[in-house]
């Protein structure tokens, strides 16, 4: 499972907690390419369940699927060496910080409003957490890279999540930001830009960036553009060496066969095709749906968005919700995360979905 150390591996390996560097982690039945025609090593049921039809269930999966790691590589512009495949972009964050940060001494940074994982896995470690506000500007939500670095240095971090475009403010991490801040951290601190929505952005991925700075880790899911959330298929790319370490800390089977099988077939050029058509779609409807509820008379401001979903602040946020709610229309109540007391996120549906919103809001409007 892993190669001969470098000197460059040294380096980097320095980020991951000292008592795992060398940790081999579990050894599963299918740890070691093996043949054989009965296979009676793993102690699984020699019949498929009554409800298993096709008997894809009845062994363990591979612990990282080779046609999903090809399908991925392919889609993301990496090597196969590079990915780490899990149960959704979460585990990949919880592996992170498990594995590189020793509890009550090595810190996380983030820049809330934003994902909640990052501090919730932080706590599970019992590691520190640094918070660097985003900036509230004319252009939008926007990270003090400055303020990041600063923190990361004089709070003894060991992760900085960046987080492109960011949930819930949709701004766009610009890549010569992260490769300055990636500079001044290297050899102290490992920067990972979660991309679960990069497929609606204009700015090309940070794995772009990986080649010059070993410290970069990437964040991609099939979740969001590509349909595929229940599937929970997640991707962390980052450094080969560091992979090793995380795949040794990594449950034995992360990836259940029917999700990988799933995931390949929807990864097909046929599907790849119909995705982009979508995205593009979520694209165009994004800046309609941003101009009319622009538009709105109780709509104080609606946030640029490279994302599928747009982030907007109301007279009444309350109402809004409410009123959406009781048209069957479900929207993200943002108002107890920080600087968002007024302001609800509102996932880009259909067209169909999307008048729905309008004219419910507008309705409710014409009644205040």
């Amino acid at each position: 499972m892993s190669g001969p150390a470098t000197n460059k591996d040294d380096a980097l390996l320095r980020l991951v907690r000292e008592d795992l560097r060398g940790f081999g982690g579990y050894s599963s039945a299918r740890s070691h390419p093996l043949s054989g025609e009965i296979w009676l090593n793993a102690n699984e049921s020699p019949w498929a369940n009554p409800a298993d039809a096709d008997s894809r269930c009845r062994r363990y999966p591979e612990p990282q699927p080779p046609a999903l790691r090809e399908a991925l590589a392919r889609l993301y512009g990496v090597r196969e060496e590079q990915l780490l495949v899990g149960r959704g972009s979460d585990e990949a964050i919880d592996l992170l910080v498990r594995a590189l940060c020793v509890p009550k001494r090595d810190a996380i940074v983030t820049t809330p409003p934003v994902f909640g994982m990052y501090a919730v896995s932080a706590r599970l470690q019992d590691a520190p957490l640094r918070e660097v506000p985003l900036v509230d500007g004319p252009a939008g939500f926007g990270v003090d890279l400055e303020a990041v670095t600063l923190a990361a240095e004089q709070g003894n971090a060991r992760l900085v999540f960046l987080c492109s475009p960011s949930n819930p403010t949709g701004t766009d991490v610009p890549l010569a930001g992260i490769a300055a801040l990636a500079q001044r951290l290297a050899g102290r601190a490992l920067v990972v830009v979660d991309e679960a929505y990069g497929e609606f952005s204009d700015q090309p991925s940070a794995t772009s960036l990986m080649g010059e700075h070993r410290n970069i880790a990437v964040l991609r899911t099939l979740s969001k553009a590509h349909a595929l959330a229940a599937a929970r298929i997640g991707t962390l790319i980052a450094d080969p060496a560091l992979i090793r370490v995380l795949r040794a800390c990594q449950a034995p089977y992360p990836v259940p066969t029917p999700c990988a099988d799933l995931a390949i077939a929807g990864l097909s050029d046929e599907a790849l095709a119909r995705t982009a058509e979508r995205v593009a779609t979520v694209r165009s409807e994004r800046a309609r749906l941003a101009t009319a509820l622009a538009d709105m008379p109780g709509v104080r401001r609606v946030y640029p968005s490279s994302g599928n979903y747009l982030l907007v602040r109301f007279d009444d946020a309350q109402a809004a919700f409410d009123g959406l709610l009781a048209a069957g229309v479900v929207v993200r109540d943002q108002r107890a995360a920080p600087q968002l007391g007024d302001a609800l996120r509102i996932t880009i549906g259909s067209p169909e979905q999307n008048d729905r919103v309008l004219a419910t809001l507008a309705v409710q409007e014409a009644a205040a």
